[in-house]
């Protein structure tokens, strides 16, 4: 599992870079035990907005998507619920029929 970093941590490792231009985007990434691909995503995601955006667990960007998110695994159980049982009722029905 990727390894989370706080907000500051991401925010220091852009001034580090911006300190440490002359060892490149590499060079700090590997002094900063970081991916390469990680430190270049936050030096984007700064000069873009001037800030790093920050998630929570659930990479869910606000309280409404993971409300979203909840609420569609609750529908998505219901719907496997009521298959299970439409298939059931089919059964009894076809082979209750020699009950009779």
């Amino acid at each position: 599992m990727a390894k989370q970093h706080d907000k500051q941590f991401k925010l220091d490792a852009v001034q580090y870079y911006q300190d440490h231009k002359d060892l490149g985007v590499r060079g700090c990434a590997e002094n900063l035990g970081i991916g390469y691909s990680t430190l270049t995503k936050w030096l984007k995601d700064f000069r873009e907005s001037g800030d790093i955006p920050v998630r929570g667990s659930g990479n869910y960007a606000s309280d409404e998507q993971k409300e979203i998110a909840r609420l569609r695994r609750e529908l998505r159980d219901a719907q496997d619920a009521l298959d299970v049982l439409k298939k059931q009722s089919t059964f009894w029905e076809n082979d209750g029929s020699h009950l009779s």
